[in-house]
Order: C-alpha cells, then structure tokens, then sequence
C-alpha cells in the first residue's frame, strides 16, 4: 500500500497527451540507470515480469535495476507510447547496451503498464528480445542520460 505522499504525475486517467508524457518520464528515468530513483516509481507492492524474472515489491523493482544496470553498459534507452486506457499503457522500445567483453545489443520489447491513482506503477509486464549488433550500427548515439529532445524516436528511426 502507498501513502497519500507517495504521488507521481501525471495520473490516471491517462489522455493522449498525459500518456506520452508518463511514457518520456519512464523513458527519461530509465536513461538514468538510477535503480533507487526508477524505483520510486513504482508502488510499494508492483507486482512486474521482466522476460522470465518475476519482481514483486519496490525493493525487488530496485535489485533487478541494479543487477541490469551492472551488466548492460552504455544502456540507453527510446519508450514510444502504443496504447493507453484510463489507467493503463502499452508501450513500445528499443534499448542498445554492451556488455563487458564489448558485445553490442539491440534490445527490443513490449511493456504493458497499469497505474494505481497516485500514478505509481502497480504491474509492470515485459517482453524483449535481444539482437547483437555491430558498433558502427548503433542508432542511439547521444551522451549518456536523457535523450536529447531533437534526437528521433523509435518510428522516425524505422525501428
């Protein structure tokens, strides 16, 4: 259960507009590879599948993070927004990463998200796929962070 301080804007229910800015929020969040910052994003009691790993709990949200950021380097991430509901989003996105022998990988996935009231993420469902990719394929190329704002999104890079 959350508390009442516990808010994350925009909250459901979700228009087009709120709806892509929670995507860009995630999206931007993720870029951090912050897991105790991304964590709070999530309510107290998320309940996530992430490929065959099940989360369930900020605290186990926040391990994964960690483990994930550990192994995949370089980690930069696009979120486009697919569908939404009052309380729920689907999402699409590609991430790119390294791991430590200098292996390049195009990740791709689905996400399919529901928000209690407070905005706070209480499911989070995810599908990816890995693709190794070639260094000079990459497509996300801008300084670790936040995705510069002129920088395409998945559809204007055909992805």
């Amino acid at each position: 259960m959350t508390s009442s301080a516990e808010v994350r804007p925009p909250l459901p229910p979700f228009t087009r507009a709120s709806a892509i800015e929670k995507v860009r929020l995630a999206e931007d969040g993720w870029n951090t590879r912050d897991a105790a910052r991304v964590a709070l994003a999530y309510s107290l009691d998320t309940h996530w599948r992430n490929r065959a790993e099940f989360c369930n709990g900020r605290d186990e949200a926040r391990a994964f993070l960690e483990r994930k950021w550990k192994k995949e380097l370089e980690y930069r991430l696009i979120k486009e927004l697919w569908a939404f509901t009052d309380n729920r989003i689907a999402v699409r996105y590609a991430y790119e990463s390294r791991d430590d022998s200098g292996n390049w990988y195009r990740s791709y996935g689905n996400e399919n998200w529901e928000f209690g009231p407070d905005g706070l993420m209480v499911n989070r469902y995810a599908c990816i796929n890995d693709m190794p990719i070639k260094e000079e394929e990459r497509k996300f190329r801008w300084p670790l962070g936040r995705r510069p704002d002129d920088h395409p999104g998945l559809s204007d890079l055909g992805l």
